[in-house]
């Protein structure tokens, strides 16, 4: 790394140390009921209606946490660690049980695929829809509407009704919609997973620009090598509490080696076909020779 590009990293961690916190959560709980259904007939069910047996689940517990302004944090954990929960706590689509969420300047959420259209209706109307659902005025999506378009990649199908859409072109366009928001903090579910990689990696470009901007990200992913290129910052969850929240590196590394996360192995039948490293990719080669 260079002394100039060093600089410039010092001098954007001093600005968003300094910058006053976009998300300001503390002492953040969500429990839910895990009802225990034993009737299996609609009669039964009305005959013992309010009598099912369940038990309290915490999807989330005591979550304390601050995400300054224009920061770009991935939250990383296995399915069912409470990142998707903690999302949609945040964007106000489920009240906390308890503790305090407080976010500064408009919010977009892409949390689930195709949320917020309307499958009947056709791919333009479900823009004006959906731009109208994440806050934006007639006339803002009437300027954005090509670039919406354009960006998606569904130009020719944007008069067809979106349930002929596929799910990648399903993706395309709402990610399109949220990302031209403008958004202070967008917030990107895995959703991301379905498009192709092409599109993938415009996505990443795109919240990537969203950063530069000066703008919040948080973004939960299970492809490591997107989080620690798109984010400084990374939080591990478990269990509905923080893990770990520090440097991106560092807390991918705790994931990895947790065995949580997900991990690949190929082997080559020669150490001498084995490629090499870099500073990105390191190849650990072992010689089992002597197993033999």
């Amino acid at each position: 790394m260079s002394a100039v590009a060093a600089q410039q990293g010092e001098e954007r961690a001093a600005r968003l140390a300094a910058a006053a916190p976009a998300v300001t959560i503390e002492r953040l709980s969500k429990r839910f009921k895990l009802s225990h259904e034993r009737y299996p007939s609609l009669k039964e069910r009305m005959i013992h209606l309010g009598q099912v047996p369940h038990e309290p689940f915490w999807a989330l517990q005591d979550i304390d946490l601050e995400v300054a302004e224009g920061t770009t944090a991935g939250l990383l954990g296995h399915n069912g660690s409470g990142k998707s929960t903690l999302l949609k706590c945040i964007a106000g689509i489920l009240r906390p049980t308890s503790g305090e969420i407080v976010t500064r300047g408009r919010v977009a959420a892409l949390l689930e695929l195709g949320a917020g259209f309307q499958a009947e209706l056709t791919g333009r109307e479900n823009v004006y829809l959906n731009g109208a659902i994440l806050g934006m005025t007639r006339s803002e999506i009437d300027r954005k509407f090509d670039d919406i378009v354009d960006f998606s990649d569904v130009t020719k199908f944007i008069d067809t009704p979106v349930k002929r859409y596929s799910s990648g072109m399903t993706l395309r366009l709402a990610f399109s919609v949220a990302a031209h928001l403008e958004p202070e903090i967008l917030m990107v579910d895995e959703v991301l997973a379905v498009g192709d990689l092409r599109f993938q990696k415009k996505c990443i470009g795109k919240m990537g620009e969203v950063a530069k901007a000066g703008r919040t990200v948080l973004y939960v992913a299970h492809n490591m090598p997107a989080i620690t290129r798109l984010c400084q910052r990374a939080i591990l969850m478990g269990n509905g509490r923080v893990v770990q929240d520090g440097p991106v590196h560092d807390v991918v590394s705790t994931y990895l080696n947790s065995g949580l996360g997900i991990s690949a192995v190929r082997e080559w039948p020669d150490l001498e076909q084995a490629p090499g490293g870099d500073d990105r990719v390191l190849v650990l080669l072992v010689d089992r020779r002597d197993d033999l």
